[in-house]
Protein backbone atom coordinates (compact mmCIF):
# COMPACT_ATOMS: atom_id res chain seq x y z
CA UNK A 1 0.00 0.00 0.00
CA UNK A 2 2.84 2.36 0.75
CA UNK A 3 4.48 1.56 -2.61
CA UNK A 4 1.31 2.51 -4.48
CA UNK A 5 1.08 5.72 -2.48
CA UNK A 6 4.69 6.60 -3.32
CA UNK A 7 4.12 5.94 -7.04
CA UNK A 8 1.31 8.52 -7.11
CA UNK A 9 3.63 11.25 -5.83
CA UNK A 10 6.58 10.50 -8.05
CA UNK A 11 7.33 12.94 -10.91
CA UNK A 12 7.73 12.09 -14.56
CA UNK A 13 11.41 13.05 -14.37
CA UNK A 14 13.27 10.18 -12.78
CA UNK A 15 16.78 10.49 -14.20
CA UNK A 16 19.21 13.41 -14.55
CA UNK A 17 19.06 13.02 -18.32
CA UNK A 18 15.30 13.56 -18.27
CA UNK A 19 15.79 16.65 -16.09
CA UNK A 20 18.26 18.18 -18.56
CA UNK A 21 15.92 17.51 -21.48
CA UNK A 22 12.96 19.12 -19.62
CA UNK A 23 14.98 22.25 -18.74
CA UNK A 24 16.28 22.59 -22.31
CA UNK A 25 12.77 22.20 -23.71
CA UNK A 26 11.47 24.80 -21.24
CA UNK A 27 13.93 27.33 -22.69
CA UNK A 28 13.98 26.31 -26.34
CA UNK A 29 10.24 25.95 -27.05
CA UNK A 30 9.32 29.59 -26.14
CA UNK A 31 12.40 30.90 -27.98
CA UNK A 32 11.48 28.95 -31.14
CA UNK A 33 7.90 30.26 -30.93
CA UNK A 34 9.11 33.86 -30.61
CA UNK A 35 11.50 33.48 -33.55
CA UNK A 36 8.75 32.01 -35.74
CA UNK A 37 6.36 34.85 -34.84
CA UNK A 38 8.99 37.47 -35.65
CA UNK A 39 9.65 35.86 -39.02
CA UNK A 40 5.90 35.70 -39.77
CA UNK A 41 5.40 39.39 -38.97
CA UNK A 42 8.46 40.66 -40.83
CA UNK A 43 8.52 38.24 -43.78
CA UNK A 44 6.09 39.94 -46.17
CA UNK A 45 6.16 43.54 -47.31
CA UNK A 46 3.48 45.24 -45.25
CA UNK A 47 1.98 48.50 -46.45
CA UNK A 48 0.88 50.77 -43.64
CA UNK A 49 -2.71 52.03 -43.55
CA UNK A 50 -3.04 55.38 -45.30
CA UNK A 51 0.36 55.16 -47.00
CA UNK A 52 -1.33 55.59 -50.41
CA UNK A 53 -3.55 58.44 -49.21
CA UNK A 54 -1.45 61.12 -50.92
CA UNK A 55 -1.36 59.60 -54.38
CA UNK A 56 -2.96 61.58 -57.20
CA UNK A 57 -5.73 59.00 -57.62
CA UNK A 58 -6.63 59.01 -53.92
CA UNK A 59 -6.73 62.81 -53.78
CA UNK A 60 -8.88 62.99 -56.93
CA UNK A 61 -11.31 60.46 -55.45
CA UNK A 62 -11.61 62.47 -52.23
CA UNK A 63 -12.26 65.83 -53.87
CA UNK A 64 -14.47 64.62 -56.72
CA UNK A 65 -18.00 66.08 -56.66
CA UNK A 66 -20.69 64.06 -54.95
CA UNK A 67 -22.82 64.32 -58.10
CA UNK A 68 -20.36 62.05 -59.90
CA UNK A 69 -21.09 59.17 -57.50
CA UNK A 70 -24.15 57.93 -59.37
CA UNK A 71 -26.70 60.49 -58.24
CA UNK A 72 -29.22 61.83 -60.71
CA UNK A 73 -30.49 65.33 -60.06
CA UNK A 74 -33.81 66.42 -61.47
CA UNK A 75 -34.99 69.92 -62.22
CA UNK A 76 -38.16 70.36 -60.19
CA UNK A 77 -39.28 73.16 -62.50
CA UNK A 78 -38.93 71.04 -65.62
CA UNK A 79 -42.08 69.48 -67.03
CA UNK A 80 -42.72 65.96 -65.75
CA UNK A 81 -41.71 63.17 -68.09
CA UNK A 82 -44.58 60.72 -68.02
CA UNK A 83 -43.70 57.04 -67.80
CA UNK A 84 -45.01 54.49 -70.25
CA UNK A 85 -47.48 51.83 -69.17
CA UNK A 86 -44.78 49.16 -69.20
CA UNK A 87 -42.44 51.30 -67.06
CA UNK A 88 -45.18 51.93 -64.47
CA UNK A 89 -46.06 48.23 -64.49
CA UNK A 90 -42.44 47.22 -63.85
CA UNK A 91 -41.86 49.82 -61.13
CA UNK A 92 -45.17 49.67 -59.26
CA UNK A 93 -47.72 47.12 -60.48
CA UNK A 94 -45.52 44.06 -61.03
CA UNK A 95 -45.18 43.42 -57.29
CA UNK A 96 -48.76 42.08 -57.23
CA UNK A 97 -49.93 41.70 -60.83
CA UNK A 98 -46.92 39.74 -62.10
CA UNK A 99 -47.61 36.82 -59.76
CA UNK A 100 -51.26 37.38 -58.84
CA UNK A 101 -50.57 38.28 -55.20
CA UNK A 102 -53.52 38.96 -52.83
CA UNK A 103 -56.15 38.24 -55.47
CA UNK A 104 -54.72 40.66 -58.04
CA UNK A 105 -55.40 39.50 -61.62
CA UNK A 106 -52.17 38.18 -63.09
CA UNK A 107 -51.03 39.88 -66.28
CA UNK A 108 -51.58 37.56 -69.21
CA UNK A 109 -54.39 35.62 -67.51
CA UNK A 110 -57.33 36.33 -69.80
CA UNK A 111 -59.70 34.42 -67.54
CA UNK A 112 -58.94 36.61 -64.52
CA UNK A 113 -59.06 39.84 -66.53
CA UNK A 114 -62.19 38.96 -68.55
CA UNK A 115 -64.81 40.09 -65.98
CA UNK A 116 -62.85 43.26 -65.27
CA UNK A 117 -62.46 44.13 -68.94
CA UNK A 118 -66.20 43.64 -69.39
CA UNK A 119 -66.78 46.50 -66.90
CA UNK A 120 -65.12 48.91 -69.31
CA UNK A 121 -62.09 51.17 -69.47
CA UNK A 122 -63.37 53.92 -67.14
CA UNK A 123 -64.34 51.48 -64.39
CA UNK A 124 -61.05 49.58 -64.45
CA UNK A 125 -58.99 52.79 -64.48
CA UNK A 126 -61.14 54.11 -61.61
CA UNK A 127 -60.26 51.02 -59.56
CA UNK A 128 -56.58 51.63 -60.22
CA UNK A 129 -56.79 55.35 -59.36
CA UNK A 130 -58.85 55.03 -56.17
CA UNK A 131 -57.97 51.52 -55.00
CA UNK A 132 -59.94 48.31 -54.71
CA UNK A 133 -59.86 45.79 -51.84
CA UNK A 134 -56.17 45.04 -51.09
CA UNK A 135 -54.89 47.38 -53.83
CA UNK A 136 -54.21 50.93 -52.60
CA UNK A 137 -54.89 53.98 -54.74
CA UNK A 138 -52.40 54.25 -57.63
CA UNK A 139 -50.88 50.96 -56.53
CA UNK A 140 -49.42 52.71 -53.49
CA UNK A 141 -47.31 55.13 -55.54
CA UNK A 142 -48.85 58.55 -54.98
CA UNK A 143 -46.22 60.19 -57.22
CA UNK A 144 -47.80 58.69 -60.32
CA UNK A 145 -49.85 60.93 -62.56
CA UNK A 146 -53.38 59.78 -63.45
CA UNK A 147 -52.28 59.36 -67.08
CA UNK A 148 -49.42 57.10 -65.98
CA UNK A 149 -51.82 54.94 -63.97
CA UNK A 150 -54.20 54.75 -66.94
CA UNK A 151 -51.30 53.75 -69.21
CA UNK A 152 -50.35 50.95 -66.81
CA UNK A 153 -53.96 49.69 -66.75
CA UNK A 154 -54.10 49.71 -70.55
CA UNK A 155 -50.76 47.88 -70.73
CA UNK A 156 -51.87 45.15 -68.30
CA UNK A 157 -55.34 44.82 -69.84
CA UNK A 158 -54.02 44.58 -73.39
CA UNK A 159 -51.46 41.97 -72.31
CA UNK A 160 -54.41 39.98 -70.95
CA UNK A 161 -56.72 40.00 -73.95
CA UNK A 162 -58.10 43.56 -73.78
CA UNK A 163 -58.27 46.09 -76.59
CA UNK A 164 -58.10 49.36 -74.66
CA UNK A 165 -56.76 52.46 -76.38
CA UNK A 166 -53.72 54.24 -74.93
CA UNK A 167 -54.91 57.39 -73.11
CA UNK A 168 -53.90 60.70 -74.69
CA UNK A 169 -52.02 63.30 -72.69
CA UNK A 170 -54.08 66.50 -72.35
CA UNK A 171 -52.48 69.69 -73.66
CA UNK A 172 -50.80 71.72 -70.92
CA UNK A 173 -53.14 74.48 -69.71
CA UNK A 174 -50.29 76.42 -68.13
CA UNK A 175 -48.99 77.84 -71.44
CA UNK A 176 -52.11 79.92 -72.35
CA UNK A 177 -52.42 81.15 -68.77
CA UNK A 178 -48.76 82.21 -68.73
CA UNK A 179 -49.21 84.03 -72.06
CA UNK A 180 -52.28 85.84 -70.70
CA UNK A 181 -50.37 86.88 -67.57
CA UNK A 182 -47.47 88.15 -69.69
CA UNK A 183 -49.77 90.21 -71.95
CA UNK A 184 -51.61 91.65 -68.93
CA UNK A 185 -48.36 92.68 -67.26
CA UNK A 186 -47.11 94.22 -70.52
CA UNK A 187 -50.33 96.23 -70.88
CA UNK A 188 -50.09 97.43 -67.28
CA UNK A 189 -46.50 98.59 -67.72
CA UNK A 190 -47.40 100.35 -70.98
CA UNK A 191 -50.27 102.23 -69.34
CA UNK A 192 -48.01 103.20 -66.43
CA UNK A 193 -45.42 104.55 -68.83
CA UNK A 194 -48.06 106.54 -70.72
CA UNK A 195 -49.43 108.12 -67.56
CA UNK A 196 -45.90 109.00 -66.42
CA UNK A 197 -45.24 110.69 -69.78
CA UNK A 198 -48.47 112.71 -69.65
CA UNK A 199 -47.85 114.13 -66.17
CA UNK A 200 -44.97 116.49 -67.14
CA UNK A 201 -46.92 117.66 -70.14
CA UNK A 202 -49.83 118.65 -67.91
CA UNK A 203 -47.62 120.87 -65.76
Amino acid sequence: MSDAHNEEHQSAIRTPKQLIVAIAAGFLVPIICIVLLVQYVTAGKKVGAGSEGQTAEAIAARISPVADAGFTFKDVNAPKQLLSGEEVFKSTCAACHAAGVAGAPKVGDAGAWGPRLAEGYDKVVGYALHGLRAMPAKGGNADLDDIEVARAVVYMANQSGGKFKEPEVPAPAAAPAAAADASASAAASASAAASAASEPAAK
